[in-house]
């Protein structure tokens, strides 16, 4: 399936390329041709580079590249483990997993309530965010049978509420399982699983799965944390009333023809609403050829609250014959809509009746609409498309009571395309209890209500939209041919293109004061929303851009607009908004340091909210002195703030007009401004101690947080405000502006933040945008917006150099102005209607200090550019220190205005190339505006980023300043430094203040190069440079044979900027010499950032203060870095207890424990243990894999533990006393502390490792500490969708050394030659020679594969890859597994640097074609072999000269210490008795051992421990899966290496369980004598090993048991193969008859032993079970009368068959909850061996055969025993009625004879006499 679904994604990306051929040679456009047709012959290199996300913002970090990348390519991966307490009898389970149209079962386990699965599923998604994370991951469970198959339960949950989860995650939960079409009969079971939703690459930890029987599922349940586990059902009501300015003409092939035909005035539309919710989709129906449709109708789902989905999605479609378009999209957050908090202050879902507006593509009727992307709320709308009138309701439905009618009775259901039918609305009642009937709920139901009262006049409010343009500038030349344009619209209103709209008169002036000039004549005045059409012009002195020419007059435009007045919602909005501003833009000044502050000075509002949350995250800087105090300043005038809204939000709740939503949100905002005023008054004025800045920023930060989610107004009021700019009626750029930020208010803290301001606009272009700048024009537009009583307002805010004359107002007859026009000094409007003037025209002087920019785009193939103000060739860092200056600039109004919020300056970066120029970015600035009565101060270098398109430019480095001309003529502007060759510098005042720096440079080597030029690099030279100066490395004789530098370390002095911030770049740049003195660029890298190279000397550490508790001070003692002086260190070093060298045999054995023990026999027999249980299994390596494994679950289960600290370094016993302390905290009573004591002193100590969850990267840094890696870029870098590697072209190891000089004033010390051995980098850089080393490359395992066959497996071999050295493992693959068990070890020689990247494939094997990659990573051994952390990394924690755990290096732990100490420069340890010192530092330990009755003394022990503590030192793809494993690495000079680690996968063991099933007791009877009415049952047992379903076996039947009793003396013996260690029975069998190869699969030990009734003429009828796990199962009771129920789930000890090997007992039969029956087994285990060598036979044959049992005479078979059916049923019942029922017929014979005969014989005797 991904096979299939990659190349239909390849076809349609081909597709979509050819057709944007067609379109860009249609335009003749050459370069975007050429582009494709590299693209399609594969010659499109690609760059790895920074990208924004859909907002705009720039991503900075992995984590916001990979939430990014998640909207293009995720993977969902579920891992299903098992399930418990199914409902249902006898039940065949499988899982189904459905994710949108995809779905995937796991196997059918038969005949179980709990199955065991652990299989693992990977869903791949290609699409965008919003509809990934609306996809709902359904999980049904099924009982699958041939003939009869239903869902038990079904559990959904939607992807967003996954991704919201820590991690984005569930782990180890458990799904509650419910009948979605039976909503009374509750769970139905639960299911534990993992759900992982991660972008291509991101993969979860893997964890180990187990079945726990004892697990509390009720504490672990798949809910978000915090949610209620007791989720009741609850209906949804969604109700549609109508829709109103919806575009009337649709996107269909037809729809010009048809409206050649109907005209203009009929809507071409046939609009439906469609509603969505959690899976399920319910429509409206459909209303005919109208754009303002009215429905009346609900929609009602039927979900569990709260639901786990987050969103409800609402389309409004039209019907088309084909297939329906969207017309507008819009989703409705519930978290937005209700508050889950306890109490009254939580509230249900709630919305409306409101407006939702649609936002989406030009409303045009063009034949092929390519941005329906927008209608479907993918991407941002670029215009309005209606609105929506809406209301939302949930009703809690309390169990069956208000189940009890059946909304099927009272609802007609409406056909596929929404045909209406008559119901009733169902909030009419909840209805009564007492009916039995059965509840269905089959999908959204639709039915039509009552319609709401009509909007009352009174009610609406005219609203006016005013805009003044003052310049129109930076206007692309490919849009200026024709005369443009601008376009202001708020809705449909100003729209007279294609959405006209009525103009607003249901609003009377007559409530317009006498003091609203402007709408004294409103009705009358037609709406101006359209600037003149003008032809724009180029600039004097560039021929890029073109403007608008609005010198002399300042066009105006004014739309009125009638709409509901809901104005309050967006007058609280803003009121929190300027809390929230106001709060970001103080968290941005505490963090920013000193030197920045003065760029957040100008920023206007909205910039400190978009920008200051980032830098806040970003910043990791000093804080300021002040800090404090600014921070205790702006806690203050929060409160003050948040009290004013408590007091507006108290009043307003109690007011008229207010819907259920707007009274529970003024509330909720109350109150939790109420509690986060609490927060602030506690961080004020602490209990305690008094707080960090530090720490009242993280509380700071969370209260921001709330605040921005508050501020977000769910309930649409006024639709958005677009400004558009348009060409012979086309709109060719737009820009939104929300109109809560235009909203006026008397109140200032109500007002829009961009009310009556002047505010600069970018204009985008509507649809796709291709790479490069992606503005058409930049305005400077001052916008209003208000209600008619009001528009007195308009021109208040304008700059300050207006004035209006009010004898003007007199006469005034018109509305607003039309244009603003300058009269000399005079300032008025065209129409005589308002006059007004200016004092005076203002010039300035700009100044553009650009002196250097960093990181630039690669624009030629050669990775470089040629960056120019004046032209800079082949770097990427350019510095250029030239002034550039603008003359004579004029600007209008009041200098304050023009000094408080200056014009913005864009600054554009090109590449000059021979044959043109080609654009690499655009940044903007915000001048330091100088007035002619201020002082000059020197604005400050500051560096403004750099966009191209999506794409992240680098940074320029510059300052700007605006200075004013005088008029008077006085000279004040500031000297200039004399040109340099026509060229202006950067004045001196303003150059950054230089130092001398000396910059050291490690060259180690070069890595990975690739062939450039279709030749292979061969003597190739590094060149760094910076700032001017650089250093060259030497050039490598032969890079095949040695990639390392022969001339190691070097230096050269550079004078920098003393200011951290304006340090300048560091180029890397890789040339190859060939023949004839020729050079080629290999490859570049640029160091932006060379502060992270500064030289720190180390510095010692104070001691810590004595902590309060031992817990904390052993954890205190642990994380200090730098021990103070001669600091004396305790290492205890415990013994390990002898654990015997297991030998060859067991016999051997057990004479070594019998020499040993001899004294102490006993008689009686010895109760087996988990240690005995163990000493049966060799311990080998896997023995401590799986302890360390067990460890790591035990510290993960102390993360939640109540009392972390207490038990940090406790003995063993801690277990006990933290699951106690847990068990009190919750109340619970401790039932097993003795057990868990006993098997805590029974368990053996064995040694561990460590075992890392994750990359050794993420634990131990990149290994980088001794050399850094940097890679090469060649070629150029282009934006594109996803990051890509292409332009990497190899690697440089080396490293910097960054560090200021002494003042000297002796020219010639300063260049002195430098002595090697005075380096500061020269400490712990090994030699650089090369090294011979063996490589032992261990691979245990691998976790969450991803699927490579067809049905979701894979089989997975090993490929392992070293310099020319290749091993492929193909022959050992594994079949069917994802989570394979490897086990294989493999042995290298190779030479550093050489051969030292070392690369793990893993492969499917196919058995037909080439087998396919699954996934690869790719080591770099060189790193680990010479870092630091290989003196610590993979050290075992004990040494031990032999066994499992034995020391496997090939030199011993003081040596190595040794070693250390040589390669770091230290003097050599010292061993004395009892402690060994290296350098300031004594570790005291045991170096005296006995061992023999002698005395051994021996260092190896404690130089060991040292080792572990090594740190404290003073020191000079695509991830598809999982991969376990190690690497050692040996120098081959060292001594005689010993054998390599065993880690062979373990085989399992032979075992046979031996079950003999000896007597029922109390059978539940199933059958009625239709003869006698006398109940009996056939009864007959069933027995199996889960897995082993196909060795089922059963007794013969106990017929006729008319009380339940069953005899049998009948033997199951069940052969399986088990691995102790594990504790799981391995199963080996293929899945299906076209397998090919057996699948593997663990599962627990579990036996399975069921009670059937026999039946001859129908199926069997099953009558209890029970399922026994053989780990842990309770005693049998020793009676049938002991045998009940509740031992299965009482916390008794139980006992395992493997420890025990025998037992006999009576155990319960269950079905349905109730106990159906007992039987009397015995258990016994014995091994393979001992099976082989004492065989039993199977039921009651040879060998051993068993009695027969001694059954009643009943039991028999009717059919098979007619005659003594007859004996026992009629003969034994009726035997009396029988016998006098045949002495009577004897009776009658004999009389019916003698009557017969009597006559005859008288007549014979009267005539013979």
């Amino acid at each position: 399936m991904v096979k299939k679904s990659c190349r239909a994604d390849q076809r349609k990306f081909i597709h979509d390329l050819t057709e944007e051929a067609e379109t860009a040679a249609g335009k003749w456009d050459m370069k975007r041709l050429y582009e494709i047709t590299r693209t399609l012959a594969g010659k499109n290199n690609q760059p790895s580079c920074a990208i924004k996300d859909k907002e705009g913002h720039t991503i900075t970090n992995e984590d916001q590249e990979r939430t990014r990348w998640v909207k293009h390519f995720a993977e969902i991966s579920i891992n299903v483990t098992e399930a418990r307490q199914l409902v249902g009898d006898n039940i065949d389970p499988s899982v189904v997993i459905e994710i949108g149209d995809e779905k995937k079962q796991t196997s059918v386990k038969e005949g179980t309530n709990a199955p065991f699965y652990n299989e693992y599923f990977v869903f791949d998604f290609f699409c965008n965010q919003d509809i990934f994370f609306g996809k709902v991951i359904k999980l049904s469970v099924m009982h699958s049978k041939i003939m009869k198959s239903y869902c038990v339960g079904t559990f959904k949950i939607d992807v967003g509420t996954v991704y919201s989860q820590p991690g984005h995650q569930f782990i180890n939960k458990w799904a509650t399982l419910t009948d979605p079409t039976d909503i009374r009969v509750g769970v139905k079971g639960f299911l534990k699983c993992d759900i992982c939703v991660s972008g291509k690459g991101d993969v979860a930890p893997p964890t180990q799965k187990f079945s726990d029987a004892e697990e509390q599922i009720d504490k672990h349940l798949m809910l978000p944390e915090g949610m209620n586990p007791e989720r009741p059902w609850a209906r949804f009501y969604v109700i549609v009333y109508r829709a109103e300015g919806l575009p009337r003409i649709n996107s269909s092939i037809m729809a010009n023809v048809t409206k050649a035909f109907v005209g203009d005035t009929t809507a071409l539309i046939d609009p439906y609403v469609e509603v969505s919710f959690f899976g399920q989709v319910g429509r409206t129906s459909t209303q005919k050829s109208t754009a303002d449709p009215v429905w009346n109708e609900q929609v009602v789902f039927k979900e569990m609250f709260p639901p786990l989905c987050q969103r409800l999605k609402i389309r409004v479609l039209d019907e088309g014959s084909m297939n329906d378009v969207a017309i507008g999209t819009h989703y409705i957050d519930l978290h937005t809509i209700s508050n889950d908090t306890d109490g009254d202050n939580g509230f249900l879902p709630t919305f409306g009746p409101a407006w939702i507006n649609l936002y989406g593509s030009l409303r045009n009727s063009a034949l092929v609409d390519d941005s329906q992307e927008m209608n479907e709320g993918l991407r941002e709308g670029v215009s309005y498309r209606g609105r929506l009138y809406i209301e939302l309701s949930v009703e809690i439905l309390s169990g069956a009571a208000a189940e009890s009618r059946s909304l099927l009775s009272k609802v007609g259901l409406k056909d596929g395309k929404g045909g209406k039918t008559a119901a009733r609305d169902p909030k009419t009642g909840t209805g009564a209890g007492g009916e039995e009937e059965k509840v269905r709920a089959i999908g959204p139901e639709v039915m039509p209500v009552e319609p709401l009262d009509k909007m009352r006049e009174e009610d609406m409010e005219t609203f006016l939209l005013f805009g003044c343009v003052f310049e129109a500038s930076m206007i692309d030349r490919k849009v200026g041919e024709r005369p443009l344009s601008l376009e202001f619209t708020i809705g449909n209103n100003g729209n007279f293109i294609d959405g006209a709209a009525p103009l607003p008169s249901k609003k009377k002036v007559e409530d317009v004061s006498a003091s609203t000039p402007l709408l004294e004549t409103a009705a009358a005045v037609p709406c101006k929303s359209t600037t003149a059409a003008e032809k724009p012009l180029f600039g004097d002195k560039q021929r890029h851009y073109m403007h608008l020419p609005f010198a002399a007059q300042k066009p105006c435009v004014y739309v009125y607009s009638s709409w509901e007045d809901r104005a309050y919602r967006l007058h609280h909005a803003n009121m929190l908004d300027a809390i929230a501003l106001m709060f970001v833009c103080a968290l941005v000044l505490l963090v920013l340091p000193s030197h920045q502050l003065v760029l957040i000075q100008p920023l206007s509002r909205d910039v400190c909210q978009e920008e200051g949350v980032a830098k806040v995250a970003e910043l990791n800087k000093m804080l300021s002195p002040e800090a404090w105090t600014l921070m205790n300043h702006v806690l203050r005038e929060f409160k003050k703030d948040a009290r004013e809204f408590i007091a507006f939000a108290e009043k307003k709740v109690k007011g008229s007009n207010l819907t259920q939503l707007d009274k529970k949100r003024l509330t909720l905002c109350r109150q939790e401004l109420e509690s986060m005023c609490e927060v602030a008054e506690g961080l004020l004025e602490p209990k305690r101690r008094m707080l960090t800045v530090k720490e009242m920023l993280v509380e700071a930060q969370k209260m921001k947080k709330k605040l921005r989610f508050l501020v977000e107004e769910p309930q649409h009021t006024l639709p958005d405000v677009f400004v558009c700019l348009l060409s012979n009626n086309k709109r060719l750029a737009y820009a939104r502006i929300p109109a809560r930020t235009l909203l006026f208010s008397e109140r200032p803290e109500q007002r829009g933040r961009d009310c009556g301001k002047i505010r600069t606009l970018f204009l985008k272009p509507p649809g796709k945008r291709g790479p490069g700048w992606s503005v058409l024009a930049k305005l400077d537009v001052y916008l209003w917006l208000g209600t008619s009583r009001d528009s007195s307002h308009v021109l208040e805010n304008l700059p300050s150099g207006f004035k209006q004359e009010a004898s003007t107002f007199e006469d005034v007859t018109v509305g607003p102005p039309e244009c603003l026009l300058y009269r000399g000094k005079a300032f008025a409007f065209v129409q005589p209607v308002h006059f007004c003037k200016i004092v005076e025209q203002h010039t300035f002087q700009l100044r553009a200090h650009m002196y250097q920019a960093r990181g630039l785009i690669a624009a030629d193939n050669t990775g470089l550019s040629d960056p120019f103000a004046w032209i800079i060739k082949q770097t990427l860092t350019p510095t250029w220190n030239q002034l550039i200056m603008m003359s004579n600039l004029s600007l209008y109004g009041g200098l304050q205005d023009i000094a408080r919020e200056p014009p913005l300056v864009v600054i554009e970066v090109y590449d000059d190339d021979a044959v043109g120029i080609e654009y690499l970015g655009s940044a903007v600035a915000i001048p330091v505006v100088k007035l002619c009565e201020e002082q000059y101060t020197p604005p400050q270098l500051q560096y403004s980023p750099l966009f191209c398109g999506s794409l992240s430019g680098g940074d320029v480095l510059g300052a700007f300043e605006l200075i004013q001309i005088s008029n008077s003529g006085k000279h004040t502007l500031p000297e200039l430094d004399e040109p340099d060759g026509g060229v202006i510098p950067v004045p001196s005042y303003i150059r950054p203040v230089l130092c001398r720096y000396r910059i050291e440079v490690l060259f180690w080597g070069l890595r990975e190069l690739k062939k450039v030029q279709l030749l292979s690099v061969d003597r190739p030279q590094a060149f760094i440079k910076c700032a001017g100066s650089g250093v060259n490395s030497s050039v490598i004789a032969s890079y095949k044979k040695s990639p390392n530098f022969t001339t190691p370390l070097d230096s050269f002095d550079v004078e920098l900027p003393e200011d951290e911030y304006l340090l300048p770049p560091l180029t890397l740049t890789v040339v190859d010499w060939r023949a004839f003195g020729r050079s080629t660029l290999v490859g570049s890298h640029v160091i932006n950032n060379l502060s992270l190279f500064k030289h720190v000397p180390t510095a010692v550490q104070q001691p810590l203060p004595e902590p309060r508790n031992i817990a904390v001070a052993q954890l205190s003692l642990q994380q200090s870095v730098v021990p103070p002086p001669n600091e004396e260190i305790t290492i205890e070093i415990e013994r390990e207890e002898a654990i015997p060298v297991i030998p060859k045999t067991e016999p051997e054995l057990q004479d070594i424990k019998v020499s040993k023990k001899s004294k102490r026999r006993s008689t009686k027999r010895k109760k087996r243990t988990t240690a005995d249980e163990s000493a049966d299994n060799v311990i080998d390596w896997w023995s401590k894999y799986y302890a360390s494994m067990e460890k790591i679950q035990q510290a993960k289960q102390k993360e939640n533990n109540p009392f972390p600290l207490l038990f940090e370094n406790i003995t063993p016993l801690e277990n006990i006393i933290s699951e106690g302390l847990i068990n009190l905290t919750s109340g619970v009573k401790d039932k097993k502390k003795d057990l868990i004591c006993k098997s805590v002193m029974e368990q053996p100590r064995l040694a561990t490792l460590q075992v890392y969850d994750k990359e050794l990267e993420a634990e131990f840094g990149p290994f980088d500490d001794w050399v850094k890696t940097f890679e090469l870029y060649r070629g150029k870098a282009n934006e594109e969708e996803g990051p890509a590697d292409e332009r990497i072209v190899g690697k440089f190891k080396g490293r910097f050394c960054l560090y200021k000089l002494p003042e000297t004033d002796d020219d010639d010390e300063e260049e002195e030659f430098v002595d090697p051995g005075e380096f500061k980098i020269n400490q712990g850089i090994p030699p650089n020679t090369a090294v011979d080393v063996l490589i032992r490359v261990y691979i245990v395992a691998a976790f969450n594969l991803h699927p490579a066959d067809p049905d979701g497996k894979a089989d997975p071999y090993i490929v392992l890859k070293l310099g020319k050295t290749e091993i492929k493992d193909r022959d050992n693959y594994i079949p069917k597994q994802l989570n394979p068990v490897f086990g294989r070890s493999f042995e290298f020689q190779a030479t550093f640097p050489k051969e030292s990247l070392l690369t793990v494939l893993i492969y499917d094997y196919d058995m037909i074609g080439g087998d396919d990659l699954i996934g690869e990573t790719q080591i770099d051994l060189e790193n680990r072999f010479y870092s630091r952390h290989r003196a610590t990394c993979g050290l075992p924690a004990d040494y031990a000269i032999e066994g499992y755990n034995a020391w496997r290096d090939c030199i011993q732990p003081t040596e190595l210490l040794m070693k250390l100490c040589k390669e770091n420069r230290l003097d050599n340890p010292t061993f004395s008795p009892g402690r060994i010192t290296v350098g300031n530092k004594v570790f005291f330990g045991k170096t005296v051992f006995v061992d023999e009755d002698q005395t051994v003394e021996s260092y190896e022990h404690l130089a060991l421990k040292v080792l572990h503590r090594w740190s404290e030192m003073p020191n000079g793809g695509c991830k598809l899966g999982h991969l376990q494993m190690w690497v050692d690495i040996f120098p081959l000079d060292m001594p005689l290496l010993g054998p390599p680690v065993d880690i062979s996968p373990r085989k399992p063991k032979g075992y046979e369980l031996r079950v003999i099933i000896w007597n029922t007791e109390e059978v539940i009877l199933e059958d009625t004598n239709f003869i006698t009415g006398q109940q009996s049952s056939d009864i007959y047992i069933k027995g199996w090993l889960k897995g082993l379903e196909d060795d089922g076996q059963e007794t013969d039947v106990h017929y006729n048991s008319l009380t339940g009793e069953g005899n049998f003396n009948w033997r199951f013996v069940f052969p399986f193969n088990y691995l102790p260690a594990e504790k799981v029975v391995v199963i080996q069998k293929r899945e299906n008859i076209y397998s090919l190869d057996k699948t593997e699969q663990k599962i627990p030990a579990v036996l399975v032993m069921q009670v059937w009734d026999f039946e001859r003429l129908s199926s069997d009828d099953f009558l209890g079970s029970v399922e026994l796990d053989l780990h842990g199962f309770p005693h049998g009771a020793k009676s049938a009368k002991a045998c009940k129920m509740e031992m299965l789930t009482e916390t008794t000890e139980n006992i395992s068959i493997f420890q025990q090997k025998r037992s006999k007992g009576w155990w319960p039969f269950v079905k349905a909850g109730e106990l159906t029956g007992k039987v009397e087994a015995e258990f016994h285990l014995v091994t393979a061996e001992e099976a082989e060598k004492n065989p039993v036979g199977r039921a009651r044959k040879e060998p051993e055969p068993l009695e027969k049992p001694n059954r009643p005479d009943t039991s028999f078979s009717w059919f098979m025993n007619p005659f003594k059916c007859f004996f026992h049923l009629i003969w034994g019942n009726y035997k009396k009625y029988i016998i006098a029922g045949l002495v009577m017929l004897i009776v009658a014979l004999f009389l019916a004879l003698l009557f017969y005969t009597l006559p005859g014989a008288i007549s014979s005797k009267i005539v013979s006499g």
